[in-house]
């Protein structure tokens, strides 16, 4: 009864719910890995998106920042036709959960993308009907252009993708793992100048992203909200744990999704 009132109370604040707060509190533990990983308490990443195909095929991840946008990863290719935004999404094995699935209408890739050194790796995700926020689901807050990320965050990413690099091993439920972030200085150490500034590097202390997790969020807590900093874009191919993997840093991009959203 007590869950019934709380949903219903969210849906009725509509878009005026605020970001970065979920109703049904994630638990964290501090030795967790995507590859090798550890199921989430449902519904407590409510942004968290899968974008299928339209045989239910899971191949990216994705996360909603407001009733009408979902952010992913530009190299997810996502194809306005052909795919879908399904939220609320715990267990895909499960036909019980109370899923909004969701055409999209447009998807705007940043217009300085390159496939190539994996820079600018950012999507936009127009839907095609507005999600209905409920405690299952409801927006992150996007990072400031002037974000700060002092030393000691607790950041997490989170997934459906592979948890084994053996045998393409996939998850039935959402995955997470708290994350370190790594300095510029010292992801340059080991992947060299191919470290932009619109990247953020996160992990490589036994913990990783891996296929299927790309476009997905990786968020940091701030005070009592949890602020989307980076998009899950590339890796070593074997998803190494001991290796950062690299994230499009949304501070480099607030002001272009800002402008997107408003003349869209």
């Amino acid at each position: 009864m007590l869950l019934l009132g709380l949903t219903l109370g969210l849906v009725l604040l509509g878009s005026s719910w605020g970001c970065g707060v979920p109703a049904i509190t994630p638990v964290l533990s501090y030795s967790q890995r995507i590859v090798n990983g550890v199921n989430a308490v449902p519904g407590s990443w409510p942004w968290q998106v899968s974008l299928q195909d339209r045989n239910g095929f899971h191949f990216c991840g994705g996360s909603l920042i407001s009733p009408n946008w979902v952010v992913t990863a530009a190299h997810c290719q996502v194809t306005p036709r052909q795919h879908l935004v399904i939220l609320g999404e715990y267990d895909r094995s499960s036909n019980a959960e109370p899923v909004q699935v969701i055409s999209i209408s447009k998807a705007i890739t940043h217009p300085s993308w390159n496939p190539t050194t994996m820079n600018n790796d950012v999507t936009l995700l127009k839907l095609a009907s507005p999600a209905r926020y409920t405690a299952q689901i409801s927006p992150v807050c996007l990072a400031s252009s002037n974000e700060a990320l002092p030393d000691g965050l607790t950041c997490v990413t989170t997934g459906w993708g592979q948890i084994s690099t053996v045998g393409n091993v996939t998850p039935a439920r959402l995955q997470q793992v708290v994350l370190p972030l790594v300095t510029v200085n010292r992801c340059r150490q080991y992947w060299g100048s191919r470290i932009t500034e619109s990247m953020i590097c996160a992990g490589g202390s036994g913990a990783s992203s891996c296929y299927g997790d790309s476009g997905g969020p990786l968020v940091c807590k701030k005070g009592n909200t949890w602020v989307l900093i980076g998009v899950v874009s590339w890796g070593t191919e074997n998803c190494n744990v001991q290796a950062p993997a690299m994230y499009a840093r949304v501070s480099k991009f607030n002001t272009w999704i800002k402008q997107v959203m408003a003349y869209n």
